[in-house]
């Protein structure tokens, strides 16, 4: 087939030029672009040719694939000779693309600077034929200016979002943001800088940032207090990512404006604070939001965990449960009385996994207490309390309350002493069930972290019924395989059975837009489940070993988190480099 012949230099492409390329190129038939042609008669002048046959949802006739605007968008690059750049938001340093251009300027020229180096600035456009802006882009920069092709709506919708951001943070500072500052003493006089928490600026870079985090799936809100700036990190999928550098004092505006929304007191600056927000992601869908601040050597630094509904209460087949962890877990939380802890360090999905738990066993006819610090979101279903430390309600205090509520459930937050591990002995004495948390790396480990609480073991013995230990893995992006993104050689690689790198076959990342060439996208868990019973229970003394109750759990037929990450290797859903990163060391 004969390749596209190019258009005229300097001119916009019209739909009728980029139809006949890809039916030269047999992308499309003659049929095909007929149609797209004429549904398209006196559309409008600024949708770019490549959206209007996006529209059409044609197939691909090399491939099969569906053409979308992305597909169409690398076809373009290759028909320019350019090459194709994918606007990822977390990858780009907005003020300094900010500062290469006007707004106007990359307006009028449908551009967008996306990289910026000392002597070379890297210029997003979607009409790659166009390029009298270039001699002029690179007589005002003074550098070598390169242009790359992306897809035209993310260059009209990040040009907007960008400039936007830099002039609220540029507004926001006011005359001192865009200075630097030399030394700790300057950054104090900048800290009593002219921001205001309530500046509309400012109120609309704290909206920018939510509504972001909630696009980009994001977990955690991390800003962070440096030298000369504020730093701003997303966690997505386990993994933080720097998304944004603010100016000192800009930071400082911001974290008031959060504190004013999670209600805590903006003077108090020494003590670390807790505190929690309600809000709409743009979908319309609740989501709650959890404040921590704590001050470090340059200021306060601020931490906001992202609660969604949505990823908080999940199926277990969701949540990464095999048919086998299913089977032994529901054994297990079918006992009537008696405690149940699930164990992992913070972020390991503990929370997901109780409140989905509780949530199941919810009816009418059953009463579910909770005593949390802090409630990680409000359930219609459970009877929730909070902890406050500052009227002397503790875990220990708490469990006592509800004992008095006729409870059929009661669900600790986390055993973290002496007191509240003996409340919750006694609530399992007395036909409760009881399901909390312990930070150990293992499900063995959990009954020798409650000996050295000070619990007796006959009590032990009496009353733990069952220990999980969870961690939670990046699962394998398939979109890289179904879109096509990476050649098949490619996934067979990502997927193959772990072997130690060579200079034939490294290591090397692959993916695809929509997991941004980690290879990665979403979690799953992975599950270490201990029936308390039996031989296990009989090892349960003063005098107990963890190796020794270990080996004999997996007698019992105990998987380790390892065993169990393993499968999911074996599935094709992780990798074995995923599973050694997130597992403990000591399992073999």
């Amino acid at each position: 087939m004969a390749r596209a012949s190019y258009p005229e230099r300097d001119q916009p492409l019209s739909l009728p030029q980029v139809c006949d390329a890809l039916v030269r190129d047999g992308r499309i038939s003659e049929e095909e672009a007929r149609e797209v042609r004429n549904a398209n008669l006196g559309s409008d002048a600024q949708r770019h040719p490549l959206e209007m046959i996006a529209d059409a949802q044609l197939q691909d006739a090399n491939t099969g694939r569906l053409l979308d605007l992305d597909t169409l968008t690398q076809w373009l690059a290759h028909w320019s000779g350019l090459e194709y750049v994918h606007i990822d938001p977390l990858k780009v340093d907005v003020p300094s693309v900010a500062d290469v251009m006007s707004y106007a300027y990359a307006q009028r020229n449908g551009i967008l600077a996306v990289k910026v180096t000392r002597d070379e600035v890297q210029v997003a456009t979607a009409q790659p034929f166009q390029r009298e802006w270039i001699s002029n882009l690179e007589h005002i920069t003074r550098r070598t200016v390169t242009p790359v092709v992306s897809n035209p709506a993310s260059i009209r919708r990040f040009t907007v979002e960008f400039y936007q951001l830099a002039n609220s943070v540029s507004k926001a500072g006011g005359e001192d943001a865009s200075k630097h500052v030399q030394s700790f003493e300057q950054l104090l006089d900048l800290g009593e800088g002219k921001a205001d928490a309530n500046d509309q600026h400012v109120v609309s870079i704290v909206d920018w940032l939510l509504h972001y985090a909630f696009e980009q799936r994001a977990s955690d809100i991390h800003i962070e207090p440096r030298r000369e700036m504020s730093q701003v990190r997303f966690r997505i999928d386990g993994v933080l990512h720097t998304v944004y550098e603010f100016p000192i004092n800009v930071g400082i505006a911001v974290l008031s404006r959060l504190k004013i929304l999670g209600r805590l007191n903006v003077a108090e600056k020494r003590r670390p604070q807790d505190g929690r927000i309600k809000t709409r992601k743009p979908d319309e869908s609740e989501v709650e939001l959890r404040i921590a601040t704590m001050p470090t050597a340059f200021g306060e630094k601020m931490v906001l965990r992202i609660f969604d509904p949505e990823v908080l209460l999940k199926p277990f087949e969701q949540m990464g449960f095999s048919r086998d962890d299913r089977e032994r877990w529901q054994r297990i939380t079918e006992n009537p009385y008696g405690i149940i802890l699930v164990t992992g360090p913070t972020g390991s999905g503990k929370t997901t996994t109780l409140y989905s738990t509780l949530r199941q066993m919810a009816s009418d006819d059953v009463n579910i207490c909770t005593i949390e610090d802090p409630i990680e979101m409000v359930e219609p279903a459970f009877n929730q309390m909070q902890v406050q430390h500052g009227i002397d309600l503790t875990f220990a205090h708490g469990v006592r309350a509800l004992l008095r509520q006729d409870p059929d459930i009661i669900m600790i937050g986390e055993i973290r002493d002496q007191e509240t591990a003996d409340m919750a002995v006694q609530a399992a004495l007395t036909g409760h069930l009881v399901l909390s948390t312990l930070h150990t790396n293992d499900a063995p480990s959990a009954l020798t972290r409650l000996l050295e609480l000070g619990l007796p073991s006959y009590l032990i013995r009496a009353t733990v019924i069952g220990v999980m230990a969870q961690r939670l893995v990046r699962t394998l992006c398939t979109g890289c395989k179904t879109e096509g993104s990476i050649d098949p050689e490619a996934w067979r690689t990502l997927t193959r059975p772990w072997k130690a790198p060579t200079p034939e076959h490294p290591c090397e990342p692959v993916g695809c837009l929509q997991c941004r060439n980690t290879g990665y996208l979403g979690r799953s868990g992975v599950y270490e489940i201990m029936p308390v019973e039996g031989a296990v229970e009989e090892l349960i003394t003063p005098e107990c070993d963890v190796n020794q109750l270990r080996r004999e759990a997996y007698k019992q037929g105990m998987m380790s988190l390892r065993l169990s990450g393993a499968q999911k290797v074996a599935a094709g859903l992780t990798t074995i480099e995923e599973v050694m990163r997130v597992t403990p060391e000591s399992q073999r």
